[in-house]
């Protein structure tokens, strides 16, 4: 009873059913208690929640419609909803369990996302960069294949990259562009000078094409469509065209004579046609022209049906247009492009179709047979192909009709009937009636007779004369037994054969037969003879010299892979330098050859084929030749042959690279962090200075001592606190006045975006940074140190210097607590054009606050060195600060440190060594006299060398004059042999120093040039120096 009631409850809690007596009616009449009691007591414990209405689901509508058979109706129905319930809680738990893991790996994933966008771009670092002076690809930023394949096609025709790289308007045509397609092709125009800029000397393996593409998918009011390669490329050349006519004759727009996109890619044809008897024609102008490919095998057939609508010969096709105009070309191109129409409407379908018929093309194609100056030949040659063509028709026919013989439906080659008839006549001839059937006896192998009667029967086969039943043995079809012995061979095929012919008859027919089979051969042989004949005259029509004089070379063939509606565009391009075909496949760029070319752009095969091929004049060697120097004639490679605008906005893009893979490495390398370097040379890297130019922690605002704090702000500066101590120290230093600028704006970030969080956070650090520049500097404390701005604003660096410093700090990867910020500070830099920026000119302001730190560094270990006594240490950095803070003097006042303070320094380390040597030397021993030589050599006359070169105060000279004396008065006292050789040694040093270049040796390395740091060091050794204590800042 206690089973059954607890079976009955846990039907009860799984089918959701509540009617008692219908559920142990049903257990009663089906016996489901003894069946499925144990089944449920452990399938509840194991099986998934979502699982188990499903279980009792089939366990009651098998119980109740295989064991009962009765309608279900009621309980039928209660059970479906049940299941109906039961799998959607499943379907929703599905999802929600897929929203959860999608939340985590969205998380974990975020960074490496961002560089792996597309699908095809590869993760490592080491796959970005671009290998050696390899072609780099375009990155498919959506449906975008069609642009990369363009693109690459016209960059790698150099005169058209040369076009785009100096494209250049004046001030006054600027001014003049007013209207809305004006300046929208200008803008796209720099877009794409950026971009080949990139192409060009770029560290990527491939480039980013957004900017450019988003103005052409604004034209083309759509951002996810597939565009039609021939819809772009006109529309790119429309853009372009207009372009560089504002270029080439700003006061004219009509007159397109002097604008080079006409002279490179326009031509154009005379149309004619007879009206009236009278021969009309115009001519027209035109870009792309467009080839039909239904119905035609090669490119010239195309250009044929292209050019002629009259009554005219295809070399390989019997197909006749008839109509009345022909065109010529009048003018071609340099560059000749060529559009094939392999798209066609489907009227029954209502959708367009791809046309994948195969289409031959060469790779050298001569266009004099098209051209208007040879009308008359062209016409002569085309009568004689008419001619020719109907010759070869009628060889053909009669070739035909030997292969195919007979008034029947089936066909045979007549020179094989004649030779089976002959091998029927000269057959022996036998009496027996064909329709006896020959049997040969084998015997089995366990026969020990076996082989005496093969012998014998072999032995007996002969025709026989008699006409009774019984049938010879060589006439038996042999038995064959496939598991107890082998099949033996047939000697000899029965064939039918006449059943009498006299010798005179089979001679007459041999004979005849023999000479007919001759005859037909000789004649098809000549017949073939006369095709190829022809055939050949047909094909060398058009390649005399004098149709030979205009030949184009394939530069670049598009090709399409898909159906009308969807597919992929790559590119195969001609490297004319190193003469091998290159494949450019978006991202990818590999090294191909004319025979994969072939494959995938001919068609018929597959579902690629070639949609677009780019010709050049060969004759032109100029559309092919690289850059070169004015002066030295030499090649331009990479950088050199960029404008030095684009020169410096590709340099900047590289050093955005480099930050990126070493921002990669960080993050997923997880490489110890090593403590910066110092080193001698006054060029330091950019990266270092922006690393470097972090403010100091600034004071915690005061509240208003009226008002409540603000809950928000406390909030705000919290989480901002928070991110602080996330970061290590230097990241601490670099980045809290950036995120404490970025908790103000909280309140404007939520109501407005990241965009208007962004500006007020950047006037929030502007005004903060302003302010502490205007702050005097103390002998304790110098305000630049805290940061790079502060330097910037007291030596009146530009303004486009200083908020682009600053919005690079709001770009910084350490904003990890408000990436938004950051993707939009990144954003607003990648908008920066070249022309809006000289990179040079920022670079230099960097460097300089890099060696102002640099040399900050040198006077505070030196002047560290000295409170401990090392004066030969402190002599070395004092030396290298004095040397960097003059260069840095003399570009203003405010760049560098206070020079007396370090000339103060050195003369008391030259004066504390120079008598440490003299003490030595006058000791009379030989060990202390050639320390104190070294000294002398090594440190002190060095540094008078330097002081001499320099611009000298009267304390330095008054110095100089005193080591001097001291050490010439020595001469006149008396001292050992020793004692003279040295001093003769080094004296004329000390009094001529102009007889020598000093090289000053290389520093030590110092202590962490971060401002935090060196504000601190500062403080403790002014403080040590005034009070005459030694303090030693850890």
């Amino acid at each position: 009873m206690f089973q059954n009631q607890m079976l009955i409850n846990q039907l009860r809690e799984i089918t959701g059913i509540q009617d008692l007596q219908l559920l142990q009616s049903t257990l009663k009449r089906t016996g489901l208690k003894m069946i499925f009691g144990s089944v449920l007591d452990s399938c509840i414990s194991y099986l998934p929640l979502a699982l188990l209405p499903l279980f009792a689901f089939l366990a009651m509508s098998w119980a109740v419609g295989l064991f009962s058979g009765e309608p279900r109706d009621d309980l039928q129905a209660a059970i479906e909803l049940s299941l109906q319930e039961s799998q959607n809680a499943q379907t929703e738990e599905r999802e929600l369990n897929r929203a959860l893991e999608a939340s985590t790996e969205e998380s974990a994933a975020r960074v490496k996302r961002k560089r792996c966008e597309n699908a095809g771009e590869s993760c490592s670092p080491a796959d970005w960069i671009r290998l050696d002076d390899w072609p780099v690809g375009i990155r498919n930023v959506g449906n975008t294949c069609w642009f990369s394949a363009v693109i690459q096609s016209l960059f790698h025709l150099p005169v058209f990259r040369r076009l785009v790289l100096s494209y250049c308007l004046s001030e006054q045509v600027l001014e003049k562009c007013k209207s809305h397609s004006d300046k929208r092709n200008i803008a796209f125009m720099q877009e794409l000078r950026c971009l080949f800029a990139l192409m060009v000397g770029s560290t990527r393996r491939f480039v980013d094409p957004s900017a450019a593409v988003e103005l052409l998918r604004d034209a083309f009011r759509t951002s996810e469509a597939q565009q039609d390669v021939s819809e772009f490329t006109h529309k790119l050349l429309d853009w372009l065209e207009d372009a560089f006519q504002l270029a080439a004759n700003g006061n004219n727009p009509e007159d397109k004579q002097e604008n080079p996109m006409v002279q490179l890619f326009y031509g154009t044809f005379v149309a004619e046609r007879v009206h009236e008897g009278k021969i009309l024609s115009n001519i027209e102008q035109f870009g792309q022209y467009p080839l039909q490919v239904n119905g035609f095998n090669n490119l010239d057939e195309c250009l044929e049906g292209a050019m002629v609508e009259g009554e005219i010969e295809i070399l390989h096709s019997d197909q006749m247009v008839s109509s009345g105009q022909e065109r010529w070309f009048s003018k071609l191109p340099p560059v000749l492009t060529f559009e094939l129409s392999r798209f066609e409407f489907n009227q029954s379908l209502g959708r367009p179709e791809k046309i994948h018929k195969k289409l031959e093309f060469p790779q050298i194609i001569y266009m004099d047979r098209y051209l208007h100056k040879n009308v008359e030949q062209t016409h002569g040659r085309r009568g004689e192909v008419k001619r020719l063509k109907e010759q070869l028709t009628l060889l053909q026919q009669k070739l035909e009709s030997y292969k195919n013989y007979g008034s029947g439906p089936v066909k045979y080659p007549l020179a094989d009937m004649l030779q089976y008839v002959l091998e029927f006549a000269t057959t022996k001839p036998t009496s027996v009636s064909p329709t006896c059937t020959t049997v040969t006896n084998q015997s089995t192998p366990s026969d020990p007779n076996s082989d005496e009667n093969s012998q014998s029967d072999l032995g007996d086969m002969a025709p026989s004369d008699s006409t009774g039943s019984s049938i010879s043995t060589a006439q038996r079809t042999p038995i064959h037994k496939p598991f107890t012995q082998c099949r033996p061979p047939i000697e000899t095929p029965i064939h039918p054969a006449p059943h009498s012919i006299t010798e005179e008859e089979l001679r007459f027919v041999k004979g005849c037969l023999q000479r007919w089979r001759m005859e037909v051969e000789n004649n098809i042989n000549e017949l073939k003879a006369g095709i190829e004949r022809v055939s050949q005259d047909l094909e060398s029509m058009y390649l005399d010299s004098s149709l030979c004089q205009v030949p184009y070379r394939l530069h670049a063939v598009l090709v399409h892979e898909g159906q009308a509606s969807a597919g992929h565009y790559w590119a195969y391009i001609y490297d004319h330098t190193h003469r091998r075909w290159l494949k450019y496949n978006d991202v990818m760029v590999t090294e191909s050859s004319w025979e994969e070319l072939v494959r995938d752009s001919y068609g018929g095969m597959t579902n690629a084929s070639a949609y677009c091929l780019m010709y050049i004049n060969d004759k032109l060697p100029h559309l092919i030749s690289e850059d070169t120097d004015d002066e030295t004639g030499q090649v331009l490679q990479g950088m050199d042959s960029l404008p030095p605008i684009l020169r410096r906005y590709v340099r900047e893009d590289n050093r955005w690279f480099q930050q990126e893979l070493r921002e990669w490495e960080e993050q997923f390398c997880q490489r110890p962090p090593e403590e910066p370097q110092v080193s001698n040379t006054t060029s330091m890297a950019f990266t270092e200075s922006t690393d470097q130019a972090e403010p100091n922690l600034p004071e915690e605002p005061a509240q208003d001592p009226v008002k409540e704090p603000n809950t928000q702000e406390n909030t705000e500066d919290h989480t901002a606190i928070k991110s602080l101590e996330q970061h290590g120290t230097e990241e601490t230093e670099a980045m809290q006045g950036v995120i404490m600028a970025i908790a103000k704006s909280r309140q404007v970030f939520d109501k407005d975006g990241p965009e208007a969080g962004l500006i007020k956070a950047f006037h929030e650090e502007y005004s903060r940074l302003f302010e502490l520049s205007q702050e005097e500097a103390t002998p304790q404390q110098d305000p630049r140190l805290q940061h790079i701005l502060v330097y910037f604003f007291q030596n009146k660096a530009p303004n486009r210097v200083i908020e682009r410093t600053l919005l690079e700090q709001f770009g910084d990867r350490n904003l990890s607590f408000d990436d938004s910020i950051m993707r939009e500070a990144r954003g607003k830099l990648r908008l920066i054009k070249p022309e809006d920026m000289d990179m040079e000119e920022y670079l230099q302001w960097h460097e300089d606050y890099s060696m102002f730190r640099t040399v900050f560094a040198y006077l505070l270990t030196g002047l560290e060195q000295y409170q401990n006594g090392k004066y030969v240490e402190s002599l070395n950095y004092l030396a290298h600060a004095y040397q960097d803070n003059e260069s840095l003097l003399s570009g203003g006042e405010k760049k560098g440190v206070e020079q007396s303070l370090i000339a103060l320094y050195r003369r008391k380390c030259l004066k504390e060594l120079e008598e440490s040597a003299a003490t030595l030397f006058r000791s009379a021993e030989e060990s202390g006299v050639a320390e104190g030589v070294s000294i002398m050599n090594d440190s002190v006359i060095p540094c008078m060398h330097l002081i001499v070169r320099d611009s000298m105060s009267q304390e330095d000279l008054d110095m100089i004059e005193a080591i001097r004396n001291r050490w010439c008065s020595y001469l006149g006292q008396d001292m050992d042999e020793y004692q003279q050789e040295k001093l003769g040694e080094f004296l004329p040093r000390v009094l001529d120093c102009s007889s020598e270049n000093v090289v000053l040796k290389e520093p030590p390395k110092v202590q962490s040039k971060s401002p935090h740091d060196l504000c601190s060091r500062l403080a403790a050794v002014m403080e040590s120096l005034h009070s005459s204590s030694v303090v030693i800042v850890k």
